[in-house]
């Protein structure tokens, strides 16, 4: 175990050097084919003499037994940086160690960004917690079970919500300070209808192969190879939520309608799979903020606003909330969440499939203020769970 500890001081040493002559070393969010270099920057240089480090040159067998000791010493954060720091080392350590590190359906854990985008464990709720900050409408997802004391666990993902003439846009990304669509953290948005009762999530990046692209009628993007050239442009559509309109107010529990236009029916049998991405996708913030747009008279964004509910194909996920039961004594509607959920609140839900299925696939309560718990499986990821949960925020006089 010392020399485990050894070698990551080494490695951490040896990044913080590189990083001093101008090689910004983060959490894993572009990969080293995605980063856009000239040849004689500062950067490519100390690339270059990263790959060149004796580091590069261990022995394939040594280097995959000392890379497995390291994932397997470390299970939550910020013991897990360790990982991240290694797979930052060079090309041959990064690829061993995407080799090695598992997808949460199989390890449980979230290492890299890309984990965000994977469907969650199998057998167990992720724990998360979401906390919001009203003053500017900014929502922050954390990895851990619940806040405590003053520290934050490990960040996951932020939104921020923007209201438009005629609906409401959650933007989400990997940066905690500076939530916008621009830059290499931006991974996807939801976007209401003017009533708040219908949402869509979109995927900034194709969640599979062939999968269907919205492209914006009222802005059009110019020289958009210029961006990224591997990147299709466009917005993805991974799932529908729908709530029904509510008579009572805050009187009676929301009914929740979610159909997952990526996941397939069949995804919860035995054997069951879901496509899966295996790379973080993103364009080149050198290069973007400098992409012209043109706006044009046209009508509206898409037709979801105006259309009915996407109907959901037989093979496509639909989940449903549970059915809260009355509790006579408290006189308010009911569900268990374990203990995970404190505080009362109509915000407060659970998503099982329909119609066969009991195991909860996610779940959202309040337990503060402006604290809440999220707690998911698979076959959802962190992304598109933390999206169907904002979709609580959205109030409405429709549905409230």
């Amino acid at each position: 175990m010392s020399s485990l500890k050894s070698i990551i001081q080494d490695v951490k040493g040896e990044l913080g050097s590189i990083s001093r002559r101008g090689f910004d070393v983060r959490f894993g969010l572009r990969s080293r084919s995605q980063r856009v270099v000239q040849d004689n920057s500062p950067l490519a240089v100390a690339v270059d003499a990263l790959g060149q480090s004796y580091w590069a040159n261990m022995p394939p067998e040594l280097l995959r037994e000392v890379l497995m000791r390291i994932d397997a010493s470390g299970e939550t954060w910020p013991i897990r940086k360790n990982v991240v720091a290694c797979a930052g080392v060079c090309r041959s350590w990064r690829q061993m160690m995407k080799d090695i590190v598992r997808t949460p359906e199989i390890s449980t854990k979230l290492t890299f960004p890309i984990s965000l985008k994977q469907p969650g464990p199998r057998n167990s709720l992720l724990q998360c917690y979401l906390k919001r900050n009203r003053s500017n409408n900014t929502y922050y997802l954390y990895l851990n079970s619940i806040q405590v004391s003053n520290v934050d666990g490990k960040f996951l993902l932020a939104a921020r919500k923007f209201r438009r003439p005629t609906c409401t846009e959650f933007i989400i990304t990997l940066n905690s300070v500076d939530v916008a669509k621009e830059g290499s953290t931006y991974v996807g948005k939801l976007r209401s209808n003017f009533l708040g009762t219908k949402f869509t999530i979109y995927d900034a990046q194709p969640p599979k192969s062939g999968a269907t692209v919205l492209k914006s009628r009222s802005i059009r993007l110019i020289n958009i190879k210029h961006i990224y050239p591997k990147i299709p442009v466009g917005y993805y559509p991974v799932a529908h939520i729908s709530y029904e309109l509510n008579g009572l107010g805050s009187r009676a529990p929301r009914k929740m309608h979610c159909i997952m236009d990526t996941i397939p029916a069949c995804s919860l049998e035995v054997g069951g799979v879901v496509p899966t991405q295996t790379e973080l996708l993103v364009s080149c913030p050198d290069t973007s903020p400098s992409t012209s747009f043109v706006r044009s008279k046209s009508t509206r964004v898409d037709n979801f606003h105006s259309g009915p509910l996407t109907e959901p194909k037989d093979e496509m996920l639909v989940l449903k909330n549970k059915d809260p039961t009355w509790h006579q004594q408290r006189q308010c509607w009911c569900l268990n969440f374990h203990g995970r959920v404190t505080v009362a609140s109509v915000k407060n839900f659970q998503l099982v499939a329909y119609p066969n299925h009991d195991n909860i696939i996610l779940q959202f309560g309040k337990v503060d203020r402006d604290l809440y718990t999220m707690d998911y499986r698979y076959p959802i990821s962190t992304f598109q769970a933390f999206a169907m949960c904002l979709t609580s925020f959205d109030t409405k006089i429709a549905r409230e």
